[in-house]
């Protein structure tokens, strides 16, 4: 969301200095929002402001981005960051000598084991459990170091042990690496089980390895031990086999975050082995931002290791860590700084070579893909190309191929996940195009394997776009293909030359023409209708009356749902504006009375008792600085809003048309969000400073505060639940945490969710408070069931945004979910069955992102805010709306604007009296 920016604070000259040059780089480019800057440069709104704050000297990456994306000189840039940093650091240029104690990326080996530490007591359980089963999963999140638990911990204290990922083919890699054991019983250590069900598309072979892998615990003789290491997002995809059911009953253990104490050691003894020291600060910081965070190790071990590369003497400090970008902007920065070093042409390599090497599946995301030597073409670029990635650590390769560090890279790099997010159908296409390439090749160039038809086109229209991603194999099998098709088509035609049945012919083809001219003229017309839909949709800002009539013709020539949604969106009930970007909107509970809050510093207050004419009753002011959030308490006496001055406030609004300011909040950073708990007693607020803080408001003019709740990030949204006992936040580390706050003096963290992989923006409660939906800036929402929040379920992900989502609201039935995006638009969703989501409407209209939504206390209403400096009061009786398309048409459609929009159509204008 755009930022006003703050005075910069009087401290260190030297960054002052920088991040005014920042500042005046960005006023000489236009002053474009930071979520402009954010498209271009490839990092978060947030992390840009951030940037030119003057508190901190951000990355090289983020201020190359930053530069990069206002058009100024990159390499002067540069050069100054490095002088500040070597100045801040008070070291020498980065040193590389030594071997570095930390392993980035990869995982811990067996032979890594002395540098191996904080996992003491969790090793311990292992082998403990495997003496007393003969089968054990080992479950945890991504990042969470199965994988060095299973290679430096347990092999590293076994002897006969071999270990195995699953790949494409498990049957095959389990039968190679037991082939010369003989009938002696060992430990087979399966890493990264979760392949079996992102990489291996053949059932039968699935289903056989996990046959083999349960016969060899339960063999009374040649049998073997076996340990499987498995993503915990994949536990489900687990269940669904009764035999593992069995086996996991007794046999798991749980990887769960380190604890401070772990993480000390884990930071500290490999460096102690490498005859370092770890500054005390240092220590502290990376404990208190990654002690009990799921998924940090391999962000943590990266950091550490670009510490290393920068370390003064023989002390790892607190300086060198956060030029190389810290816990969170270390790999972005390497990731970048490798990209950015490329020349274009080698660019597009690497571009192709991370999309060849990631998995994409709707219901396991994104994930690491080995992608074997085979399948890559032997080229000068390309080697360079690997070379620097592997000298970085963010690939690693061996004899069979080669494959991404960790999956944190494919979360972490915002470039990439723009990448991923650009074509999906495509990348779907070319994933299938190498399947089918390996089985020609596989089945010696059988003429049967190739491509035909519309597959083959489709394949062949994508491949004209991206010729660059293709490698020769794929070409030869794509030229192969389209031979034998243009082979099959001579040979249809000498065919039909040979039929001399021509008067057969005529007659079926005369009846055949006039059916196809009647399908053709439905199909032509359904296409005017379309066309003319959207043109109302795009008309609507500056003609009203021409867009609502186009909408109603294209509706009734072609009553599809694209033309229902564009008549929708032409129709609110009314339309009240700000002089600047609206940030917030929030009805009180009578459902009179409407707060609409944004840039403009302002908090407007309307009279809706009417929808249809709204009235301003009055406007407060106070902020400093743009308002973020608003709520209003269950009585109805109490408007709290939140600033990025630092402040949230209180507002008397028993008379809305005489509201007064009754207090002041103070924070340390600015404030996005506020809510009210059910008996108005609470009220949580959030911001940048990383926390939700909660205050006592019984009385509004004394609030006290209570309680102060930690996330590692900015925290963008707060929400309590409608029976006040939870309260769910959520914010840029990507995590939706809930709370116990029935007693908010004493609130306790209940537990984390962690599915979305980018900031979150949104959260909503259904009324019954069984239902949680999230949204953020990875294009999804997501249903919860928090019916025992301690055990939330997800529910179902909510897909069809293409940007951020930045609100949620459930209707007060509980059964239609709204969903308001970056992309403009405001989507309807019926979630009746929360399993079993279905879109129901998308209304456009906004010209710029959606930032807030609410329903009506009747649900009659939807009010939906933007950065377009509107609020749209929509109803939500469509078949009412409809009726009364034509009450505020003034002038019908001349003849001239009917035959320019429904050319050969007859004139018949929707609203002609």
């Amino acid at each position: 969301m755009p930022r006003k920016e703050r005075p910069l604070d009087a401290g260190d000259s030297t960054l002052v200095e920088f991040a005014e040059g920042l500042r005046e780089l960005r006023a000489r480019a236009g002053l474009p929002p930071y979520r402009t800057l954010s498209a271009r440069a490839h990092y978060s709104a947030a992390a840009l402001s951030e940037a030119a704050s003057g508190r901190k000297l951000p990355s090289l990456g983020l201020t190359l981005a930053y530069v990069g994306a206002c058009g100024g000189d990159v390499e002067e840039w540069e050069r100054r960051w490095h002088d500040i940093a070597a100045e801040q650091a008070g070291r020498q240029p980065p040193q590389d000598g030594g071997d570095p104690p930390y392993r980035g990326l990869a995982a811990f080996q067996r032979e890594d084991a002395h540098h191996f530490y904080g996992r003491d007591r969790l090793v311990g359980q292992l082998c403990d459990r495997l003496s007393r089963h003969r089968f054990v999963a080992v479950f945890g999140a991504s990042g969470s170091g199965k994988s060095s638990l299973l290679r430096a911990g347990l092999l590293a204290r076994l002897d006969s042990a071999v270990l195995l990922t699953p790949g494409p083919f498990p049957v095959e890699e389990y039968r190679r690496v037991l082939a010369d054991g003989g009938d002696r019983e060992r430990v087979v250590v399966v890493d990264q089980f979760e392949e079996v069900f992102t990489l291996c598309r053949d059932q039968a072979q699935r289903d056989r390895f996990i046959e083999l892998l349960v016969g060899a615990c339960r063999a009374e003789h040649g049998g073997h031990r076996v340990v499987i290491g498995v993503r915990a997002d994949f536990f489900a995809h687990c269940t669904a086999y009764p035999e593992l059911v069995e086996e996991l009953r007794d046999g798991q253990l749980t990887v769960g975050p380190m604890t401070a104490v772990e993480l000390q050691r884990a930071i500290t003894q490999p460096a102690v082995n490498a005859g370092c020291t770890v500054e005390g600060a240092l220590q502290a910081a990376i404990v208190a931002e990654a002690a009990g965070r799921p998924g940090v190790l391999p962000l943590l071990s990266h950091a550490l290791l670009e510490t290393w590369h920068r370390r003064r003497g023989n002390a790892l400090t607190l300086a060198a860590f956060q030029a190389a970008g810290g816990l969170t902007g270390a790999l972005a920065q390497t990731a970048e700084s490798v990209h950015d070093a490329l020349p274009p042409h080698q660019r597009d390599l690497l571009k192709n070579l991370f999309l060849r090497l990631t998995a994409s599946d709707e219901e396991a995301g994104d994930t690491k893909r080995r992608v074997a030597w085979d399948e890559l073409d032997d080229h000068a670029d390309l080697t360079a190309v690997l070379r620097r990635l592997t000298e970085n650590r963010l690939l690693t390769v061996d004899r069979e191929g080669v494959e991404i560090a960790h999956e944190a890279l494919i979360q972490r790099w915002p470039r990439l996940r723009q990448w991923l997010a650009e074509d999906r159908e495509g990348r779907r296409l070319h994933r299938h195009l190498t399947e089918a390439t390996d089985a020609w090749e596989a089945l010696g160039g059988d003429a049967g394997a190739l491509y035909r038809g519309t597959r083959l086109a489709l394949t062949l229209d994508w491949a004209a776009g991206n010729p660059a991603a293709l490698t020769r194999r794929e070409q030869r099998f794509l030229h192969a293909s389209r031979s034998a098709e243009l082979r099959g088509h001579r040979r249809l035609r000498r065919l039909v030359a040979l039929l001399g049945v021509l008067f057969l012919l005529a007659v079926a083809a005369t009846a055949f023409a006039v059916r196809t001219g009647a399908t053709a003229a439905a199909q032509r017309n359904a296409a005017l209708a379309q066309i003319a839909a959207g043109e109302a949709v795009a008309r609507y800002p500056d003609d009203p009356d021409l867009a609502v009539q186009l909408a109603l013709a294209a509706h009734r020539q072609a009553p599809t749902d694209h033309t229902r949604d564009s008549l929708l969106s032409t129709l609110p009930l009314a339309v009240v504006g700000h002089s600047n970007e609206v940030l917030s909107t929030v009805f009180a509970p009578d459902g009179r009375t409407m707060a609409t809050a944004g840039f403009d510093r302002a908090v407007r207050l309307w009279d809706v008792t009417d929808p249809r004419r709204p009235t301003e009753l009055a406007t407060l002011t106070g902020h400093d600085e743009g308002i973020y959030g608003t709520a209003i308490s269950q009585d109805g006496r109490t408007l709290a809003t939140a600033s990025t001055d630092r402040t949230a406030r209180l507002w008397d609004i028993t008379d809305p048309r005489r509201a007064v300011q009754i207090a002041v909040l103070q924070h340390a950073e600015a404030v996005y969000s506020v809510s009210f708990s059910a008996e108005g007693g609470t009220l949580a607020v959030s911001g940048f400073d990383h926390t939700v803080r909660l205050w006592g408001v019984e009385d509004p003019r004394s609030p006290v505060e209570l309680a102060v709740l930690a996330h590692a990030e900015a925290v963008n949204v707060v929400e309590f639940s409608p029976d006040g006992r939870t309260l769910a936040s959520g914010g840029m580390d990507r995590a939706v945490r809930l709370w116990d706050v029935r007693d908010p003096r004493r609130p306790v963290e209940l537990t984390t969710l962690t599915e979305h992989t980018d900031g979150m923006h949104a959260l909503a409660f259904s009324p019954d408070g069984r239902t949680l939906a999230s949204g953020g800036d990875d294009h999804t929402a997501r249903l919860w069931d928090v019916t025992d929040p301690r055990r939330p379920t997800r529910l179902a992900v909510l897909t069809g945004h293409v940007d951020g989502i930045y609100a949620l609201a459930f209707s007060p039935d509980g059964r239609t979910l709204a969903s308001g995006s970056d992309d403009r638009a405001v989507r309807l969703w019926n979630v009746a069955d929360p399993r079993g989501p279905v879109g129901v409407a998308t209304l456009s209209g906004h010209t710029d992102a959606v930032s807030e939504l609410v329903f009506s206390p009747d649900g009659r209403v939807v009010a939906t805010a933007s950065w377009d400096n509107t609020v749209r009061l929509l109803t939500t009786d469509f078949s009412r709306a409809i009726a009364h398309a034509c009450e505020r048409v003034r002038e019908p459609l001349t003849r001239a604007e009917w035959e320019r929009h429904f050319p050969g159509l007859d004139h018949r204008p929707p609203c002609a009296g």
